[in-house]
């Protein structure tokens, strides 16, 4: 899960990244938190996050017209004005907004809008990754991802059809994905939905693949597949 913040003031964007991180440690959820400055770099960064925070009077071009950009683009993110200009409000029901809060922030107030951004980002199907395959990028649905896994010290996502390559290690993916994933060892993330079977120390995917399960990691594994295989039921 990646949680951005786009926001001008220096300040204002550090003490809304503290509260959200309070968030997460109270609800004990994971995500990364990334801090943008402008429209323009949240737009160029390659990242398609889950939830955005934005405030609506920024640098360049404004929060409202940067989401209606993006939206256009495709970006389905859970989105959270937060300004001082009340005055918008009703443009952010253009751009699908969860809600439109006003500084100085009522803790309380954010962290339920929090909440409903979270269960809608976690629910969504369509989430997405930006990553590339030799010379060209693509976009990759979440839920397509079958494992992802470290060989020859670069990080390999791959799909049931192909293979991508990420920038970043297994330690900055993890949190960009979702409770479907498992870290079963340490070069590998396995997406729990397509394992078919497991062996001692290996599980099976659809497709054919195996990836391995370190020793410690074979109880939680079990597990967590279990607990997989009931959301279907």
């Amino acid at each position: 899960m990646n949680i951005a913040i786009c926001e001008d003031e220096t300040h204002f964007a550090t003490h809304l990244q503290d509260i959200v991180q309070q968030y997460l440690e109270q609800k004990a959820r994971k995500a990364a938190i990334i801090l943008y400055s402008s429209g323009e770099e949240l737009s160029c960064s390659g990242i398609i996050p889950d939830i955005i925070l934005m405030d609506i009077q920024l640098s360049g071009k404004n929060g409202m017209d940067t989401m209606k950009r993006l939206r256009e683009a495709g970006c389905n993110s859970q989105v959270i004005f937060i300004t001082a200009y009340p005055e918008y409000v009703f443009q952010a029901f253009d751009v699908d907004a969860i809600q439109y809060l006003e500084k100085p922030i009522d803790q309380s107030k954010l962290f339920s809008a929090m909440d409903k951004a979270w269960n809608r980002a976690v629910s969504d199907d369509e989430k997405t990754m930006i990553l590339t395959k030799r010379a060209s990028v693509s976009k990759v649905r979440i839920k397509d991802i079958t494992y992802c896994e470290v060989f020859n010290h670069q990080t390999i996502i791959h799909t049931l059809s192909d293979r991508y390559s990420y920038s970043g290690t297994l330690d900055s993916l993890e949190p960009e994905l979702d409770k479907r994933f498992f870290r079963c060892h340490r070069s590998y993330l396995v997406n729990l939905d397509y394992v078919v079977d497991k062996e001692p120390g290996i599980a099976l995917l659809v497709g054919g693949s195996k990836v391995f399960i370190s020793r410690r990691k074979q109880q939680e594994f079990t597990m967590r597949l279990l607990e997989s295989c009931r959301r279907w039921e």
